[in-house]
């Protein structure tokens, strides 16, 4: 009896000294106890008490990081899983889970790329993880489907272009000799007026008399000498008239050209 009170007084106290010397143990499993009952956000703010009593601690963070997941807060999840797969310190077989569940985290977020990267990484730590390799190659399927629809429309999108220069180019090409066409069309009239004028000069429809000083227009198909002898014979008229008048008025009245 008397042993059995000594045996349990040394375990109480190296459970004392344990509790002293790992102080955020106790909040680690009091997180875990809430993570199990689907209590997540329980859980993690019991896993950052004991963060806040020992910051380094692998264990803590870790379950943080899935206690993130659990709540669908990916982007805190992400951010504390990285952190954590990052510690050089700790096991290879700890970081690879931390690298796994990683890459689901970043999967949920649609990054697929970095997803694989952590995946991969996972395997570099654990190769015969089983969950990773399905992971890793589900991913990588994705993502050559994904690349492949890609270029496919890139392909797609660069020959509608070309369709699209060559019509241009054609209608340029059609514009031009509509062009072209236009301005022979206008040569060849420029040139038929340029005639007709010059056959209604040669006809002379609108002569000009550029012996009259006065600039008047004289009687179409009269000669210069015909003019003047009517000329002649409408001054001597005019003379005969101016005598009569002479004998009647005794005086002489001359009158003025009108043409």
């Amino acid at each position: 009896m008397r042993k059995a009170i000594i045996f349990l007084f040394l375990s109480l106290l190296a459970l004392e000294v344990s509790a002293q010397q790992y102080p955020e143990r106790r909040q680690v499993r009091k997180g875990n106890r809430a993570f199990e009952k689907g209590n997540y956000q329980d859980a993690a703010g019991r896993y950052m008490r004991a963060l806040g009593v020992a910051p380094g601690s692998f264990e803590a963070a870790y379950d943080l990081g899935n206690a993130y997941y659990r709540q669908e807060q990916y982007d805190q999840a992400v951010q504390t899983l990285q952190q954590v797969a990052a510690d050089s310190l700790a096991a290879p077989a700890d970081r690879a889970h931390a690298f796994y569940n990683l890459g689901n985290a970043q999967f949920q977020q649609k990054k697929y790329s970095e997803a694989l990267e952590s995946f991969k990484n996972s395997l570099r730590l654990n190769p015969d993880d089983v969950e990773a390799k399905f992971n890793y190659a589900y991913v990588k399927k994705l993502l050559d489907d994904q690349n492949q629809r890609n270029q496919n429309n890139q392909d797609k999108n660069n020959q509608n272009q070309n369709d699209r220069n060559k019509d241009n180019q054609n209608q340029d090409q059609n514009q031009n000799k509509d062009n072209q066409n236009q301005n022979q069309d206008q040569d060849r009239n420029g040139g038929e007026n340029q005639d007709q004028q010059d056959q209604e000069n040669k006809s002379g429809d609108t002569p000009q008399n550029p012996d009259n000083g006065e600039g008047q227009p004289q009687p179409a198909g009269i000669s210069q000498a015909e003019q003047e002898r009517m000329l002649d014979a409408i001054q001597a008229q005019e003379d005969k008239t101016q005598e009569k008048l002479k004998e009647k008025a005794g005086a002489v009245v001359r009158l003025k050209k009108n043409w």
